[in-house]
């Protein structure tokens, strides 16, 4: 039973618990729905903000050592297999360099062309695993509003059964129904725009950091591929 069919006239109750508690089965299931949802979205934003801050500050760490590093064999055999984006771009290019590298006769194009490759290749990887929750924020951001509307709807038709009920469309009537409706409105609101502004803020961060990995598996080919001249 509908908070409006309950409260038919004076001193109805419209605080928000009360409007919760109160509501149809339909609208309490997308209320609760998208509460889940809510705390779903900030649990990824406070996470990715965590992992996106510690990896930034990691990656830059790492290629500040790695540059000023002697010896790419052994910053290899040392850091090369941290768990950090800068880490695993160093780690496929310097896999592939032993293996193009290993024969008596070295193809140069050829070695080129594959180091760009394996280190692409790690560099998307990366990104893609950076990427993999914000799936999650743009639905929650593109779906929550129309869910919220369904609760909205829902909540109007109880506002005018209310009115079909009573014969009477005095405000105290249909109050209760709309305020129920609004409400989850209102909560499909706040599910959808901390989802958003997540998304596009976070996606701008992966775009910085993908610019970054790019310019840093470009040093690193260059620096291979003068290694490659000074051998031929």
């Amino acid at each position: 039973m509908s908070v409006a069919q309950t409260t038919g006239g004076e001193g109805a109750d419209l605080s928000t618990l009360a409007l919760f508690l109160k509501a149809d089965a339909p609208v309490m299931a997308v209320m609760i729905g998208l509460l889940l949802a809510s705390v779903w979205v900030w649990a990824i934003i406070i996470s990715q903000s965590l992992r996106m801050r510690r990896l930034n500050r990691e990656n830059e760490r790492f290629e500040r050592d790695f540059w000023k590093a002697e010896d790419i064999d052994r910053f290899h055999e040392t850091r090369g297999r941290e768990d950090i984006p800068s880490a695993k771009v160093l780690a496929a290019g310097v896999d592939e360099w032993r293996r193009s590298t290993a024969g008596k006769t070295i193809d140069k194009e050829g070695t080129r062309a594959r180091l760009t490759v394996a280190m692409q290749a790690a560099l998307t990887a990366e990104v893609d695993r950076l990427a993999s929750r914000l799936n999650i924020l743009a639905t929650v951001g593109s779906v929550a509003p129309f869910v919220g509307l369904l609760g909205t709807v829902w909540g109007i038709m109880n506002s005018f059964r209310a009115i079909a009920q009573e014969q009477n469309t005095n405000l105290a009537v249909v109050a209760p129904g709309i305020a129920e409706a609004l409400f989850a409105t209102a909560i499909g609101l706040f599910a959808a725009i901390p989802a958003v502004i997540a998304y596009n803020r976070f996606s701008y961060s992966i775009n910085r950091m993908e610019a970054r990995l790019a310019r840093f598996a470009d040093r690193f080919h260059a620096t291979l591929s003068r290694e490659l001249e000074m051998d031929g």
